[in-house]
C-alpha cells in the first residue's frame, strides 16, 4: 500500500513538475530545439536564450556557433555586441544624476552644451523648403530621451565613418551633431535617433565630471557585478565574443567592416568613440542583473541604484498622443525603453506595460513587470531577417506563464 501511494505522488509530482514556480516547464524545454531550428536554416550561426521568473532562471541555454571559422561553439558566457541595448544604459546614467540634482530632466541640452544654442529645425516642404526654422522650444534632455527631439540620427559629413572607424572622441562628435538641423520642432515627432543618445552621453561626462565609459562602469556595470559588459574589449576576453555575421545568398558569411563598430574581427581596436547609443559588450547573465534591478523598482542585491519613481518614469509612456512610436504596434516610448501600451504589443505576447529594448544585430531583452518575466535573446545578424526567430522565442516566453 504504502508503494502505491509512494508511486501516486511520483507521478502527481511528474505532472505538476512541468509548471513549478509559475511557468510551464514543457513549454520552456522547447525553446532550444526551436532555436535550434533557425540556426539550421542559417538564420544565424547561434544563440544565448535566458528566461528568469521571480527569483528563479527557469530557462538558459546556450546553441549553435559563437565563430564558425574558428570552430568555436556558443556558451552561456558568451560576449555579444548588444547594440541599443545600451540606450536604457545610458538612460540609467542620466537618472542617476537627476535623482543626485546634477540635471533635470525638462532642462534644455544647450544648459549643458553650449553648442545647441543656435539648433535650426530643417523645413521639408512647400515654398520654404531651402529655409531653416526656429525650434518652437529648445531641445531638452527628455526630448533626447524619448526620440523626440528630432535629431538626424545619420552621421555628419564632416566625420561621416565615425560609428566604423569609431575613432573620433564623443566631445567632437556631440560638437559635430549640433551644427546638423533638427527633422521637426522638438516634441511633435518620433525619430529614432542614436546620436540623440549619444548627446546624453556627453551630458553625463559634463555633469558628473567623468569619462562616459569611466561613469557608466563605475556607476552601474561593476557594482551590479557585469563582470563581462564594457565597451573596449580587453585582450583576456576577445576569444569568448561571438562573431557578427550577415546573411548573403541564404548563407551566412562574415559581416562586413560597413557596419556599426567596423570589422568585428577587429574587436574595436584603437577605437575611442564609446558610442553610448550602441556600445556595449555583455552577457546574458550580466544583463539579467541589470533587468532584475528595473524589475525590483532600482535594487539589485540589497544595493538601490534609482528610486522606485525614476523607475516608473522611465518605464510608462513619455509619448502619448506622438504617431507612429516605436518598433512595433501597440508600444509607445518611455525614457530609452519601448513600452507595450496596448496588450499583446504586435502579437508577441507582451502585457500592457511590458518593456525593453532591441539592438541592430538582433539582440532583445525584455521585461514584464506583470508576470515578473525576463526574457533575453541574444544574437549577432547585422542585416536583419531574424524577426520571425525572435517572435517564436518571445512568445514561448510569454506563455510559458502560468497563474
Amino acid at each position: 500500500m504504502r508503494k502505491l501511494v509512494l508511486c501516486l505522488l511520483l507521478i502527481a509530482l511528474a505532472r505538476s513538475n512541468a509548471q513549478v514556480a509559475g511557468v510551464d516547464h514543457d513549454v520552456l524545454s522547447q525553446i532550444p530545439q526551436r532555436i535550434k531550428a533557425f540556426i539550421d536554416q542559417q538564420t544565424v550561426a547561434g544563440a544565448v536564450t535566458l528566461v528568469a521568473h521571480g527569483n528563479d532562471t527557469v530557462e538558459f541555454d546556450a546553441t549553435g556557433m559563437a565563430d564558425i571559422e574558428a570552430g568555436r561553439p556558443m556558451q552561456k558566457d558568451t560576449i555579444f555586441q548588444i547594440m541599443s541595448i545600451t540606450k536604457p544604459v545610458t538612460a540609467i546614467g542620466i537618472m542617476m544624476l537627476a535623482e543626485q540634482g546634477k540635471l533635470a530632466l525638462r532642462d534644455p541640452v544647450e544648459q549643458y552644451l553650449p553648442e545647441f544654442h543656435d539648433l535650426r529645425v530643417a523645413t521639408t516642404s512647400g515654398p520654404d523648403a531651402a529655409r531653416l526654422a526656429i525650434p518652437n522650444h529648445a531641445i531638452t534632455i527628455r526630448d533626447l530621451l524619448t526620440h523626440t527631439a528630432g535629431i538626424q540620427d545619420s552621421a555628419p559629413p564632416a566625420i561621416h565613418e565615425y560609428r566604423q572607424t569609431m575613432s573620433v572622441p564623443l566631445d567632437e562628435v556631440v560638437r559635430e551633431l549640433a551644427k546638423q538641423p533638427l527633422l521637426f520642432q522638438p516634441g511633435t515627432q518620433w525619430s529614432y535617433s542614436s546620436a540623440g543618445i549619444e548627446i546624453l552621453g556627453r551630458i553625463i561626462e559634463v555633469c558628473s565630471g567623468e569619462k562616459y565609459v569611466d561613469f557608466i562602469t563605475g556607476h552601474i556595470l561593476r557594482p551590479l557585478g557585469m563582470k563581462d559588459s564594457f565597451f573596449y574589449p580587453p585582450a583576456d576576453k576577445i576569444g569568448r565574443i561571438a562573431m557578427v555575421y550577415a546573411q548573403k545568398d541564404g548563407k551566412l558569411v562574415r559581416a562586413p567592416a560597413t557596419i556599426l563598430g567596423g570589422d568585428p574581427a577587429k574587436y574595436r581596436q584603437g577605437s575611442v568613440f564609446p558610442a553610448p547609443g550602441w556600445g556595449l559588450y555583455s552577457t546574458a547573465e550580466d544583463l539579467l542583473h541589470l533587468y532584475r534591478m528595473m524589475l525590483n523598482d532600482g535594487v539589485y542585491q540589497g544595493h538601490r541604484y534609482l528610486s522606485p519613481f525614476s523607475v516608473h518614469v522611465m518605464t510608462e509612456s513619455q509619448t502619448p498622443g506622438i504617431h507612429p512610436v516605436g518598433w512595433m504596434r501597440g508600444s509607445e516610448y518611455g525614457l530609452a525603453w519601448e513600452v507595450v501600451t496596448e496588450p499583446l504589443g504586435e502579437l508577441a505576447g507582451h502585457t500592457k506595460g511590458t518593456y525593453g529594448h532591441g539592438g541592430a544585430f538582433g539582440t532583445q531583452g525584455w521585461i514584464d513587470p506583470n508576470n515578473s518575466l525576463i526574457s533575453i535573446l541574444l544574437i549577432q545578424r547585422s542585416n536583419g531577417g531574424a524577426e520571425s526567430m525572435t517572435n517564436v522565442f518571445l512568445n514561448m516566453a510569454e506563455s510559458s506563464v502560468v497563474k
